[in-house]
């Protein structure tokens, strides 16, 4: 069983965070970098050649992780490959002992650094996740049945600063009727957008866990490039002049992240941290919310 879900079941405010596989085949900076979140998150996401750049592959970095004694959480995304490949893959997944899948669209290549590839599509995340509820039912997507059902803790990606929020909603719906028990957001700055997107979601049955996203800013300028260039994020203005004003701009980052993680605590399940290969960022926060090397043994 996944440890991760056990931990959610058990009404733990779970923490997550995650981790790029290399481009290349060392492993020494990933766990160099992971080595100060060990013991204080629940899980770790390993990403699917997020951006588009290609990099090793998510189901054998997840194994790696498994290994090492981390909980992965396996990203698998719908722009590399068809229908066959994805459930081959969940199945090498599962053969690994990975039981967490955290389902996505994926960036497409334009974005990346293989420009020239070519983007696949065939099924969209809510087709991805249909794919797993059929194999967890012990049958491939064309109806054959395959000799042993998997079981996975199944999640998703949802956006709460979407404007129009009600489309996001509604595909979310459509995730959470696909087997989505969990889902994971784009990055949380203002409580406020939050708590409207909460109370938009308490009709959903079953209900998914939630976990707010986290994005620890490391400069001003890095809020302004959100705000100008991700849908659906917004970095409000006073949290942009407290990183110019800020004399020491990394102890500020850490402060504003701690502040948004005690801001949402009451309304999600749990936080994520998309640290952007700054997982010590990651450790400072959890410290000035839990105390110096505290564990988050938290409950709701």
């Amino acid at each position: 069983m996944s440890e991760f879900k056990k931990a959610l079941e058990n009404g733990k405010f779970a923490v997550t965070t995650e981790i790029g596989p290399p481009k290349g085949v060392s492993l020494d900076a990933v766990f160099e970098e992971l080595a100060c979140v060990r013991g204080r998150v629940d899980a770790v996401n390993v990403t699917d050649q997020q951006s588009s750049i290609m990099r090793l592959g998510p189901i054998v970095m997840s194994k790696f992780l498994k290994d090492r004694g981390y909980e992965p959480v396996c990203q698998i995304t719908c722009r590399d490959r068809n229908r066959i490949a994805l459930q081959s893959d969940i199945l090498s997944a599962y053969v690994l002992g990975i039981r967490n899948i955290l389902v996505m669209t994926g960036d497409h290549p334009l974005l990346g650094d293989h420009p020239q590839a070519k983007a696949v599509y065939d099924l969209d995340s809510v087709g991805l996740l249909h794919a797993l509820k059929e194999l967890q039912d012990g049958r491939d997507l064309a109806g054959n049945r395959i000799d042993t059902a998997v079981s996975f803790y199944v999640g998703a990606v949802v956006n709460p600063g979407a404007d129009p929020l009600e489309p996001e909603i509604i595909k979310m719906e459509k995730k959470v009727a696909e087997g989505a028990r969990f889902f994971q957001t784009q990055a949380v700055f203002d409580p406020r957008v939050f708590e409207r997107f909460t109370a938009g979601i308490k009709h959903l049955r079953p209900a998914p866990k939630l976990l707010g996203g986290i994005v620890p800013l490391r400069s001003a300028r890095m809020a302004r490039y959100m705000n100008a260039n991700i849908p659906g994020v917004a970095v409000p203005g006073p949290i942009v002049e407290r990183l110019e004003k800020a004399a020491d701009v990394e102890k500020e980052s850490v402060a504003i992240s701690a502040d948004i993680m005690s801001s949402i605590r009451g309304m999600c399940d749990g936080v994520h941290f998309m640290p952007i290969r700054a997982n010590h960022l990651v450790a400072k926060i959890l410290d000035r919310v839990h105390g110096p090397e505290g564990k988050n043994n938290g409950r709701e």
